[in-house]
């Protein structure tokens, strides 16, 4: 296997491994609330310094949703696709990490994970919202660990993509600079050009000298 893959790879699993560790011993709630109502969902800002925090959303369907994304706690979050238009609210302080959701209905019942990406480290808060009178249907220990494991994969996965990423643009960046180095002239050869021209200039002047030698001869002999 090649040195960089290999780095890549052992960086790869690493990751993964540190990030599992940390999801086991994540904290977890439940919440139940009416149809109509607003509800904000709540977790404990556990980081020690500035880090990426989001929420991710595991519907009654299995199906993982990105919900918002703050890069830093003074920072706008930003929101994806299917949750714009105001109806969820991220917000940071220094205790909590927060998400209003307005009006809920059933759709909204789920799983939602409040993350902390703290290199090399992903912390998550699990919350299970439960809106009354929804069609939520009966999950087991099992069905859920299996949606669990697919959020964490999910996760895992774009991680894994992002370092790979950086990894190939550092070797990008190396080989551009070794061809630029290559493309730099050798101070030896120019030096060695430079003593090939003062010969070729001792060489021309030679003959000039010679021609004069011959002049001088020429009339000195005329002369006599």
């Amino acid at each position: 296997m090649h040195p960089t893959m290999n780095f890549t790879f052992i960086a790869a699993v690493s990751l993964c491994s540190l990030c599992w560790i940390s999801v086991l011993g994540s904290e977890s709630q439940t919440k139940e609330v009416k149809p109509g109502e607003d509800v904000t969902l709540r977790c404990s800002n556990i980081s020690k310094s500035e880090c990426v925090t989001f929420w991710f959303r595991l519907d009654n369907r299995a199906t993982v949703d990105c919900i918002s994304v703050m890069i830093r706690s003074s920072g706008k979050p930003t929101y994806y696709d299917g949750f714009k238009g105001g109806k969820f609210e991220m917000s940071s302080n220094i205790s909590t990490i927060s998400l209003k959701i307005k009006q809920v209905d059933s759709s909204d019942s789920g799983q939602y994970f409040c993350g902390f990406y703290e290199s090399p480290r992903l912390l998550f808060s699990v919350t299970h919202l439960k809106v009354a009178g929804g069609d939520e249907p009966h999950c087991d220990t099992e069905q859920n660990s299996d949606g669990v494991a697919k959020l964490m994969c999910f996760i895992l996965a774009g991680f894994t993509v992002l370092l790979f990423l950086v990894i190939v643009g550092l070797i990008v960046q190396n080989r551009k600079l070794h061809s630029a180095n290559k493309d730099e002239p050798n101070p030896a050869q120019s030096e060695n050009l430079g003593s090939d021209d003062q010969n070729y200039a001792t060489v021309t002047f030679r003959p000039k000298v010679r021609r004069r030698e011959q002049e001088t001869n020429v009339i000195y002999a005329a002369t006599r």
